[in-house]
């Protein structure tokens, strides 16, 4: 084999760029929110020990230069436990130089594993599991199909945490529309207050035609804010995010105006920042520019 076995789109998180990503399963064990489109019409499954036995061999002859390994595609943590363990232990013998592991997980892939077997993963060396919250609303979670209550959600952030692993929580702007606006905006900075992640990035809701919230907007159902209202949106959401340390980040491509925040010492800095891009003094990026 020449090279790592990859099927379909693969996606990771903008932290995870210099890092050998592994493609250990296909598509994303849920699937049903409204806003994405990444694995339409893509079933669910765990790629074949073979495949994934030599990646890790090619890896370990060929990327030697490479510090960490992200394990793809949407969500790898749903793996069972013996399966995960095995993965994780032969990344630590066929390339001990490996400094961490990072995969997508989502509430429930988080809450069907113990406290127990996520401090195993974390012996084995997984370092940062990344949760798409996307919002706090309730309604809001409802609406776009996320498939889990807020209060499972802040369930499974504080497990990740507890167990010694970092958390980079996903946010997104606009996922509420014009309507619910600053409701999501204040409900998703209290329950980032609750979970009190390593990282928080704030990505912009970019509306795409394959999905059910882009044939709701063509309908007229759903409005996505104006880049002024999602300033403000991002303001409110802030402004009500408490963490005791970690970093807000909203420096992803869809953003209109890039923050990297230290928490909580650069807060009253940054939301002074966004008051002057509200007043025209600093500079919104523009929509050419702006990207998934």
């Amino acid at each position: 084999m020449d090279g790592l076995h990859y099927e379909g789109m693969i996606i990771r998180p903008p932290s995870e760029a210099e890092s050998i990503i592994l493609q250990v399963t296909r598509g994303c064990s849920h699937n049903k929110c409204t806003f994405c489109g990444t694995y339409k019409g893509v079933r669910f499954r765990i790629k074949d020990d073979a495949i994934i036995d030599r990646d890790i061999d090619y890896a370990a002859r060929n990327l030697q230069f490479l510090r960490r390994v992200f394990l793809a595609d949407g969500d790898a943590l749903i793996i069972p436990q013996g399966r995960l363990a095995g993965i994780l232990q032969k990344i630590r013998t066929r390339m001990p130089w490996i400094q961490r592991v990072g995969l997508y997980g989502n509430a429930k892939s988080i809450l069907r594993k113990s406290p127990q077997e996520l401090e195993e993963l974390r012996d084995l060396g997984l370092g940062i599991v990344y949760l798409g919250v996307e919002s706090g609303d309730p309604q809001t979670l409802k609406d776009i199909r996320k498939g889990v209550s807020r209060e499972k959600m802040v369930e499974a952030g504080r497990r990740i945490r507890e167990a010694g692993i970092k958390l980079s929580v996903t946010v997104l702007l606009g996922v509420a529309g014009r309507e619910r606006s600053l409701e999501h905006a204040r409900a998703t900075g209290s329950i980032l207050s609750e979970i009190d992640p390593n990282y928080v990035g704030a990505l912009t809701l970019m509306v795409l035609p394959n999905t059910e919230l882009g044939r709701r907007a063509q309908e007229g159902a759903f409005e996505l804010p104006e880049p002024r209202e999602l300033l403000v949106e991002l303001r409110e959401m802030l402004a009500h995010t408490h963490m005791s340390r970690g970093l807000f980040l909203s420096n992803h491509a869809s953003n209109y105006l890039p923050l990297k925040v230290k928490m909580p010492s650069d807060k009253e800095k940054a939301l002074a920042l966004i008051d002057a891009a509200l007043e025209g003094r600093v500079r919104l990026k523009p929509e050419w520019m702006r990207a998934l």
